[in-house]
């Protein structure tokens, strides 16, 4: 017997958390009754389960790092009739969907998967799973200026949590660079809206790892399944991150 929300994530419905908005909201039945209550249990074996009418069933479990262009929808479909991240995953029967989020205006290192207990490990923010960034950007940010995302800095939204950040690129006449920059949140556009913060607004941004996944020479438009190893070293990141989040601080 397991709890419901957690049946439906597995079974690639969506993240726990939106599971479990849906159970409240009165959109899962289980044995023809509606069910409103977390941490109702079930039987994934023996009892049937609807989410709006529609039977639920473990599916495979698919995971995808996918390098994502720019102009192209983090969906898995648009009303306007753009490009989104599907098209693309010519092959996979499964319904898969983005862990996290890149914008329409972002490239680079997107994971899809039909998992939903581990889309929720990495993207809940108490995890601290590192997201690195190649950012080019108008100007060269003097040292002070990128001292303060590496210390935090006050967004409309609150403050970011520090980021780390070098150097990697600077162009002809000083008039834009690449800055390296990796966070552990995940926030609307939250790197753009840093560098907007100090006065460097982002010219192009490509996501080149996710926890030590790297992009590397996956082609851009294309996708590749994760090995066992690195779902296994994503979870392990995740679950280092959580450790450390309820670990009291010891007074000095």
């Amino acid at each position: 017997m397991e709890r419901l929300q957690k049946i439906l994530a597995q079974a690639g419905v969506a993240s726990r958390r939106k599971c479990e908005e849906m159970i409240l909201a009165g959109k899962v039945e289980v044995n023809g009754e509606l069910v409103t209550t977390l941490g109702t249990k079930v039987d994934p074996a023996q009892d049937i389960i609807k989410v709006s009418g529609r039977l639920i069933r473990s599916e495979n479990k698919i995971y995808i790092m996918f390098n994502k262009p720019k102009g192209v929808i983090t969906s898995a479909s648009d009303p306007k009739g753009r490009k989104v991240v599907t098209d693309y995953l010519k092959g996979i029967n499964e319904r898969v969907y983005p862990v996290g989020r890149l914008d329409y205006d972002t490239e680079g290192l997107l994971l899809l998967t039909n998992d939903g207990e581990f889309a929720n490990l990495l993207t809940h923010p108490k995890h601290h799973v590192p997201k690195t960034y190649h950012a080019t950007v108008k100007g060269v940010p003097h040292g002070s200026a990128l001292d303060k995302l590496k210390t935090g800095i006050k967004l409309e939204d609150g403050m970011t949590a520090p980021a780390e950040v070098e150097y990697k690129d600077i162009g002809e006449g000083n008039k834009e660079s690449v800055i390296s920059i990796t966070i552990h949140e995940g926030r609307n556009r939250q790197v753009r809206r840093m560098f907007e913060a100090i006065s460097h607004p982002v010219i192009r941004l490509k996501r080149i790892s996710f926890g030590d996944i790297l992009l590397q020479n996956l082609k851009r438009g294309s996708y590749r399944h994760l090995t066992k190893d690195e779902i296994n070293h994503l979870q392990q990141i995740a679950q280092a991150g959580l450790l450390k989040e309820r670990t009291p601080r010891k007074d000095t």
